[in-house]
């Protein structure tokens, strides 16, 4: 009889979580773990059968009321065999009460449902080779430079939970440039741009309107010369879709983002790029 157990993960082992993700071909970024382990050391699983790891999932828990549901994955040659639903609920469990967010593969959709999830909307990642633009206007300003406290407040009119260790971990992270443009002292826009497996990411990108979208993004696409450059867009927000076909960038896939509960009511009209699939 194989011995089977489920345990937290060290935050060193979070990086095994990571290398699974890469292989999937979700393209994580180079300081992703670190940044991760800042939220909730007590939110990433480990399965293992005789001692070897067999499956992940991470269930990140955002204060009191949110949790985010990421690297859910089995090991090739054991899936079929129940050790994927068995750290699911594991999972679900260490959620309790609060509301499950996720950005789900879309063929599994009716599999999450049964675990409660409704789809709340599509988000779409674009892709492609981008061209350094030319040099970023007067009024960007590294975003280390905003007050980080401004930050946090901007960033929970577009995320359902405050998230303040992950912000500071996420802006600080080694490779990770930020800029932003401030108006009337507060954040009209910001973002960051992160080195990954395979090019760069741009996220979190939020913006008040897509003009001030546009001078954030190609600031950050100056910053690290341009490139290969993906980014995660809302698919219901028409006007990040629109910024990013007009840069160049080609769907890649698409994700369902679900949640298990109602959510505070977010500015997605703001959000022109999404953080992370595995983390929100």
């Amino acid at each position: 009889m194989s011995d089977f157990s489920i345990r937290s993960m060290r935050a060193d082992e979070i990086r095994l979580a990571v290398d699974w993700a890469a292989a999937e071909g979700w393209n994580p970024g180079l300081a992703d773990d670190a940044c991760f382990a800042s939220v909730d050391p007590d939110g990433f699983f480990i399965a293992e059968i005789d001692g070897l790891p067999a499956a992940t999932v991470s269930c990140v828990n955002y204060g009191a009321s949110f949790s985010f549901l990421g690297f859910y994955m089995v090991r090739a040659d054991l899936r079929g065999h129940g050790y994927g639903l068995r750290i699911w609920n594991a999972a679900i469990a260490h959620a309790g009460p609060r509301v499950i967010g996720l950005d789900g593969v879309t063929a599994q959709q009716d599999n999450y449902r049964k675990s409660g999830f409704q789809l709340a909307y599509a988000n779409v990642r674009y892709g492609g080779t981008v061209v350094a633009p030319a040099a970023p206007r007067a009024e960007i300003i590294a975003l280390s430079d905003v007050p980080i406290a401004a930050v946090e407040a901007d960033d929970a009119t577009v995320f359902p939970a405050r998230r303040p260790a992950f912000l500071r971990a996420w802006i600080g992270a080694p490779g990770h440039i930020g800029c932003a443009v401030v108006r009337d002292g507060r954040p009209a826009g910001w973002g960051v741009i992160r080195p990954c497996r395979k090019g760069f990411k741009i996220g979190p990108l939020v913006a008040d309107d897509r003009a001030t979208a546009e001078a954030v993004l190609s600031a950050l696409l100056a910053r690290v010369g341009g490139g290969e450059i993906f980014l995660d867009v809302p698919g219901i927000n028409r006007e990040a879709v629109a910024l990013a076909q007009d840069f160049g960038l080609a769907p890649v896939f698409e994700t369902a983002r679900m949640y298990t509960g109602a959510i505070p009511q977010l500015r997605l009209e703001r959000v022109f790029g999404v953080t992370s699939f595995e983390l929100g």
